[in-house]
Order: structure tokens, then sequence, then C-alpha cells
């Protein structure tokens, strides 16, 4: 055979990178980006590469695991799923269905076979015990697009290509391609912005890789990005800078929001953030006198305690300072598929609480801080069972080593997962599905969140093979298994339901099924369909009851209550307490990437980070081991001494930790580092949103 190449997206991350792909005999030659991509033009970051890392990974799990008294034993497809299927009706029958939990891990929403084949199994298995990645990472946008659009997944990304001024909240866009706001090549598209006179600021308790590019940068003290958000709204409407425009016609609360945040003046908050009262109204300032403006706010003020309100104000200073909904500033795709669902008031939000701690349900899952007490309290209610999906959350959830004591109590436990890594581990049944250049794939969260409409669609590059199975064909199998119960038969069970039928019906239904747009249409376009620059969508795209945006959510307006506690407080770290904060690595994205020679290779990346005056405080010097402590747990890794951290802040990377024992990941274990979430405290949520307080958690570091 002669050398052939292949086109297809890169699904490692939000960035969705168009790739071309040779390949000679089920080899890989190389892997580069797409020039004919009308969205990424050619771009891709090192993870793409990772792709063939991922297929002839010799720890790759191929095949049904079973574990048992003299260990691991593959077995095959049919016995796996009949075996789990019974032990889940198993449970079900003597503990009731929410006695099994179900936690969907990130890369889940990475793979449409996932997207669109796990609701029927959930269906299926009948529990309302939903945990996810989310609850770590995102639930305050949803929070936010709720209260103020009417669906969590009515989402605005900035529309980065026709923006001059992009204020940039707890993101690192450079390293993540976009996050929440699908974007890839933002480097080159930073660079358009400066280009064209724009100006881009980042607001950030580290000098990030994109702070580094951006023409200005404040530190900020980790978890106080409400009170600056609270500050520059109160300058908006102090200096009569509120100007909605044609939003005003169709929203509600725009004189008591500025009537809620009155006592949050810059110098009111100037203390707790660290930043000057003058530096918080330029900021101001700044944004309302942009024609073309934007904030953009992700993980580092998602992941707090007050998120929720960080995202409403974010928000909130778009539409006032009339940049929501508008080119150039904070708008909603018009994706090929939509994914909202049928028109309806959304109301899936504390229709029951969690078990120990009450906390309230949001979009149908519980906090996943929650998930180890769920399982180790014991009483009517508590966790025996768990069923993961694409998830590592020993390593990617608060206070690991505690869920770790809780996966091995449990009564039974099955993953659906390519690796024996941390969590799998204490399985019982491990089923892997064909992945990566295996599969066929449509993106069907990251075209809503796009800054760019665009559709495209990936053909498997290899055949899986007939041992393999594909992830929406394991899900299928333990539906309908579940659904038949014992008298489940293969001869005669319906065919599987395979996604692709539904995906064709959503793109004909979508917005541009009118014009023709189909699965069959993008099988003829492998580069993908450019379909258009983000459009105004309001008030027509708005799902709340009265069809206007409602700025003084009362939800909001009483959460507000906290953020007044917190500051008339004033909190004040003691003088050896350091404030701990994640990053994110270009190479890198879930823990299982640790796994791949080509993203992990190079220096040690998990390291210490502190600011010179923090580490000369503690007489500690560059590469030393460090002790560093938290109210829940202890690790040691080599210290990064660095200006690039504000003094008072300590810096650890996400993913690693792949030191436990029993696991099959023989690069990561080379490179094991120390887990971030060792230290993270399940204890501290955003109590409006139930989403994992990860940043700003008090430790001590000390020298060995």
């Amino acid at each position: 055979m002669s050398v052939e190449t292949h086109y297809r997206a890169c699904n490692l991350c939000e960035a969705i990178c168009g790739l071309e792909i040779k390949h000679e005999n089920g080899q890989v030659l190389s892997i580069t980006g797409d020039a004919q991509d009308p969205f990424s033009r050619g771009h891709i970051c090192p993870k793409a590469v990772g792709l063939r890392d991922i297929y002839e990974d010799p720890n790759r799990l191929r095949r049904p695991l079973k574990r048992t008294a003299t260990g691991w034993q593959e077995i095959d497809w049919d016995t796996a799923l009949d075996e789990v299927a019974a032990r889940l009706r198993q449970q079900r029958d003597q503990h009731g269905p929410h006695a099994t939990a179900w936690y969907a891990g990130n890369p889940s929403v990475h793979n449409s076979g996932t997207q669109l084949a796990a609701p029927g199994f959930l269906r299926a298995l009948g529990s309302r015990s939903l945990f996810s990645a989310s609850s770590v990472d995102q639930l305050p946008h949803h929070f936010a697009a709720w209260q103020l659009y009417g669906h969590p997944l009515l989402l605005p990304v900035p529309d980065l290509d026709r923006t001059n001024h992009w204020l940039i909240f707890g993101g690192n866009p450079l390293v993540s391609n976009g996050s929440l706001m699908t974007a890839p090549d933002v480097a080159n598209r930073l660079k358009a912005i400066q280009a064209r006179g724009g100006k881009v600021v980042v607001i950030d308790p580290r000098r990030t890789e994109t702070a580094a590019r951006a023409d200005a940068h404040h530190f900020i003290r980790p978890g106080t990005d409400v009170f600056l958000l609270l500050a520059m709204t109160q300058v908006l409407y102090a200096e009569n800078l509120v100007n909605p425009g044609r939003l005003a016609g169709f929203t509600d609360g725009i004189a008591e929001l500025g009537a809620a945040v009155a006592e949050f003046t810059p110098e009111h908050v100037s203390t707790i953030t660290g930043i000057e009262a003058g530096a918080i109204r330029t900021l101001a300032r700044e944004l309302a006198a942009a024609g073309q403006g934007v904030i953009y706010g992700r993980v580092g003020v998602s992941v707090q305690e007050f998120g929720g309100l960080c995202l409403w104000l974010i928000n909130a200073l778009n539409l006032l300072a009339g940049h929501l909904d508008e080119p150039g500033g904070y708008m909603f795709a018009t994706p090929a598929l939509d994914i909202l669902g049928k028109p309806g008031i959304y109301s899936r939000y504390d229709r029951y609480r969690s078990r120990v701690r009450q906390a309230p349900e949001f979009m149908g899952e519980l906090p996943v801080a929650c998930l180890a007490e769920e399982i180790l309290t014991p009483g009517e209610g508590q966790l025996r069972a768990l069923v993961t999906s694409c998830g590592n959350p020993v390593l990617s959830t608060p206070n690991g080593a505690q869920l770790e004591t809780a996966l091995s109590s449990l009564d039974f436990m099955v993953s659906i997962d390519i690796y024996l890594n941390e969590t799998t581990r204490h399985a019982h049944y491990i089923l892997p599905p064909a992945t990566g250049l295996e599969t066929a794939h449509y993106d069907v969260s990251f075209h809503a969140l796009a800054i760019r409409n665009t559709s495209r669609y990936s053909e498997p590059l290899f055949d899986k093979g007939p041992a393999a199975r594909y992830d929406w064909e394991i899900f299928e199998g333990l539906r309908q298994r579940l659904e038949a119960g014992d008298g489940y038969e293969p001869a005669t069970a319906p065919p599987l339901e395979n996604p692709e039928t539904k995906l064709d019906l959503g793109l004909r239904d979508g917005a541009y099924g009118k014009a023709g747009l189909s699965l069959a249409q993008l099988r003829e376009n492998p580069h993908g369909i450019d379909l258009g620059p983000l459009q105004p969508r309001l008030p027509a795209a708005l799902r709340t009851a009265n069809q206007r945006i409602n700025l003084a959510a009362p939800l909001f307006l009483a959460d507000l209550g906290r953020a007044r506690r917190v500051l008339a407080a004033a909190p004040v770290a003691a003088p050896d307490q350091l404030l701990l904060i994640s990053r994110r690595e270009l190479r890198s994205n879930n823990s299982w990437m640790h796994n791949l020679p080509r993203l992990i290779k190079g220096r040690n990346r998990c390291t210490l980070q502190l600011h010179p005056e923090d580490a000369a405080a503690r007489h500690l010097t560059d590469g030393q081991t460090v002790r560093i402590r938290s109210r829940v747990g202890a690790v040691e890794l080599p210290v990064e001494i660095t200006p690039s951290v504000m003094p008072g802040v300590a810096s650890m990377p996400h993913g690693y930790g792949h030191h436990r024992p029993g696991t099959q990941l023989d690069v990561a274990k080379a490179h094991a580092g120390a887990s971030i979430n060792d230290l993270t405290d399940d204890a501290r949520l955003d109590e409006l949103t139930g989403n994992a307080a990860l940043s700003a958690v008090p430790v001590w570091v000390e020298g060995r």
C-alpha cells in the first residue's frame, strides 16, 4: 500500500483542531495541522501527536478485565457485559436504584459515542446519584447561564476574531486552547487583536503564558475575584457608564443590581484583592469605553467559593458595558446540532439533595466533592456501587486519598476506561472502548462553544477489529441487558442504536438542516464546513419564562450575603500560610496523557512554584524537595522559585500522583509527581452551585 492521508478533528481538548494524518499499512507516519480546516487553519498543539501514542500504547486495555482473587483476568465481551449487568441489577434489587452512582470524567464529553449513548444507559440504570467532572470545573458557568438566559447550556463565548478589548479572569487560553470557549490558535488570534490596535488584559495570581503575551497583567489574591468584579460593576453604575444598548428592552433588574453592588467600592475591596483602587477603576472604564470588548472568565474564577457569583458578574458586566450579544463581544454560537433540547422551562435544580451534606442537585447531578462521604457514611441510601466513564476522580477531585478509601469499600464497581489507572484499579470490571483513531467523532458540545460556527465529522482511521467495542456499543449492550433483565437473549435482542442515526437526525433538524446540512454532507467535506461568524441571537434564543434576562436573579442577590460577610471579616492569612492554586500545561489535559511519551518527556513539570520572597522566608532553594500540607493531606515535590506567582501563592499542576500501586501506566509511573488533589479540601464548596472550591486552599510549605 502507498502512503494515504486521513483528515479528522483532534478530540484531546476543546480546540477541535483539524488534523492531517499520513499513514501506511496501519502505521501513523505523521500528524500535522489541516491547513484546509476553516476553523483551526492548520494550527495544532503538541497534544495532537499524542493520538498516535494512544493508539500504539502497550498499556492501553483492549479487552475486558475482571478482578479475581488471583489478579486481573481477560474475559470476552458478552461474558463481561452479562456479568456487569447482572451485578448492577443485583445492587438495584438489594439496595434500590440510587445506591449505584455514576461518575463521568472529562474525556466523556470528547467522545460523541459516549455523549449520545450514555443517556440511554443511565435511564436504564435508574439512579439519581450522578456525578461528573463538571462539579470540579464549570458548574458556575452553567448556573449563571440558567439564571440569566434560561438554560445552563446557553453559554456565551468571546467573539475573539472581532474584539478589540479582551479582559481575561482566571484563564490561560494560550495553554487551554480556550476551555468553554472553543478557540484553536489562540496565540495568533491574540496577536491579531493587538495588531488591530486592541488590548489584552489578564487577571490572575500567576503570570501565565497568556499573561506574558498580554498588554497588561494584574496579580490578584486567589479566591477574591468576586470582589474585583463587584467593584468594577459598582464603578459602571457610579460613573454612569452603564449602557446595555438594545438589551435594555428585554432586561430586568438593572437598577436592582446597581443598588446591590453600591457598597463594593474599589477602595473597599482593594486590600482583600491586592489590586489598587485606581487600577480597578481603569479596568472598568476601559471595558466600558471599548467599542468591541469582552470579559472572559474561566476555571480560575469557577473553582472558588464564589464561583457562581463570579460568572454572574462576568455576564452582567458584559451586558452593562454593551458587549453582550454584539459582534466582538460575548456572543452565542449557532451550532449545527442543537444541544439544548426541547423548548421549555428548565427546572433541574434542588429537586433532591445529597444524603450526608444536603448539597442540592443541579443539572441532574450532585457535587462530586460529596461522593466519598456518600460511600463511606453508613445508613439508608448509602452508595454501594459505582460506574465510572473515562474518569480518574482519585486524581481529579478534592481529597483524593479519602476517595481512594471509599472506592476500596464498594460492593461493586465497573469502569469504562482504556487504562488500569489510579481509579479503575478499584473496579471489579474494566470495559475498555475503542478510542481515538479507531472511532468516528462529532464534537457535540464544542461546536456549541465555538468562536466561529463550523461543523465537522471525523471518520475512523483504523478498523477497531472484531475483538473491540466502541463506547456506544458498551453502553447500548448494558442498556439492553438492564432493560431485558434475566430474559435478555442476544439472538433476539433488537439492534444496537448507532449514535450516527441520532447525529444525522439532529443535523437535519438543526439550524442549517434546511440548507442541506446532514451527516452525508459532512462526510463529503472531511475538512469541515464553515458556517460563518457568530450572529446576535437575543432575545429569540432566551429560554426564560418571560423571554427576558433577569440581571438581578434572587439566588445571586441572596448569595451576596456570603460575600459581604467575608469582606467584613477581612480574612488575614497566617504568616506561614500560602494559598494553593493549580496550573495547566499545554502538553496535558487529563491524567492519562502522562502515559504518552511525546507529551510527558522533557523537564519535570510537576513542581511547586513559589515566589522568591516566600522561598526565602522558608530558607528554600530552587529544586529542593519540600513538603506541602493542607487540612486533608500532605505531598512532597521539588520547589520551583519564580516571580511568575504572586507572593503568598503556591502553584501545582493538575493530574499527577501516579505513584499508587496496582496501576498499569509504565510511562506515567516514571513521571509520578504528586497530586494536587491530595491537598484540595472536599469540605470547600461554592455553596450556590455545588462546584468544588479547589482554588485558594490554605497550605503550609516546609523544606525537607
